[in-house]
């Protein structure tokens, strides 16, 4: 990770906390005994339950140490909702110019936090960058494949 901090929201830090805690005492000691039970089958070399149950092992103490790592790095954001420039924590509800009759409404996120399915965008991706410190009425470009978008804000909660 870079010396810079990842923001978090207060949401995105409890998700985290909670995955976490999921981890390590749930799942990491189901795989835990998955691979005792599968070590006592006999031979590894040609016992399959024992190396997917290594690999999920492998994977999951992985994770924890990304998600410890993410924990110890980043600080959280005071929610800026309410305000009237878009940050993190905010909803923006923006539209491509000259197409003002289809809206977007974006929460603006930390970077560990985005989830397109649930419209999170992170502040660090093209559009969250494009679009922090914005007020109502500005104007946001962001360069895509298909090239430049012109975003304009249109509410901010």
């Amino acid at each position: 990770m870079t010396s810079d901090k990842a923001q978090l929201t207060k949401e995105g830090l409890e998700e985290l906390k909670e995955e976490l805690r999921q981890l390590k005492e749930e799942k990491l000691p189901q795989i835990i005994d998955r691979v005792a039970n599968a070590r006592e089958q006999g031979d590894l070399s040609e016992n399959a339950d024992y190396h997917s149950a290594k690999e999920e092992q492998n994977f999951t103490e992985t994770r924890i140490s990304e998600i410890e790592d993410i924990l110890a790095n980043s600080t959280v954001v005071k929610n800026t909702k309410g305000h009237t420039t878009v940050g993190i924590g905010s909803q923006v509800e923006v539209y491509i110019k000259g197409k003002s009759s289809k809206t977007f409404t974006y929460e603006m996120v930390g970077e560990f936090e985005a989830d397109p399915e649930e419209n999170k965008i992170s502040s660090v991706s093209p559009i969250g960058k494009s679009l922090l410190g914005k007020k109502k009425g500005d104007e946001a470009t962001v360069k895509a494949p298909a090239g430049e978008v012109v975003y304009v804000v249109k509410n901010i909660k």
